[in-house]
């Protein structure tokens, strides 16, 4: 196994202790470059058997932003539609059919090929994860997130999954934050309340 030297403070602040959930942006646009240089980077994060669930709709025009507006609560509207990307961070629940491309050392696909519920869950729960690997990785190359529910997941599935099968989760704004947008930081729990030792 090969030893790790940490991360510098600097890209720990940029990613997690400094970085804020924004809710402004800069009138700056994200070109669809960038976007690809996040889902390579996001890609490499783990899943289980390597099955990547999760599937991304880059919502960055003024026809797909017009579309999602109908599905968003009163206070997620404004923010999303000012934010230069949405990503709709959804899964695919058919994910398996890919397992023999992503996990051909064994056959993983017959491992959920038969148990929609199984399914269902592997799907949700790393398709979840993916979702904060996005986040993490969108930070990580100078980009901000604000990530949301607060949406009508049918209504998002209808619009812009149809087709795919592929359900939503959760939506990212993604693009450059303006700072006036940045609330108070809220605390977090302290590390004896939210761990256990065993």
């Amino acid at each position: 196994m090969t030893d790790h030297a940490a991360l510098a403070d600097g890209a720990l602040d940029q990613i997690f202790r400094v970085a804020r959930t924004q809710n402004k942006w800069q009138d700056r646009p994200v070109p669809d470059s960038k976007l690809e240089e996040l889902y390579e980077l996001l890609k490499w994060g783990p899943t289980s058997a390597n099955g990547s669930p999760a599937r991304f709709v880059f919502v960055r025009t003024s026809e797909g932003k017009a579309k999602l507006k109908q599905a968003l609560s009163a206070g997620n509207t404004e923010k999303t539609m000012t934010a230069p990307v949405t990503a709709i961070v959804a899964y695919d629940p058919k994910f398996y059919d890919r397992l023999p491309f992503l996990f051909p050392h064994a056959d993983a696909r017959s491992w959920f090929a038969g148990s929609a519920a199984l399914a269902e869950t592997t799907a949700f729960r790393n398709g979840s994860l993916q979702g904060a690997y996005l986040m993490i990785a969108a930070r990580a190359i100078g980009l901000d997130v604000g990530a949301m529910s607060g949406f009508d997941n049918a209504k998002v599935d209808e619009l812009f999954l149809a087709e795919s099968g592929w359900k939503s989760n959760f939506l990212v704004n993604i693009g450059y934050g303006d700072p006036a947008g940045v609330q108070e930081r809220l605390p977090r729990l302290p590390f004896d309340e939210a761990v256990k030792l065993v």
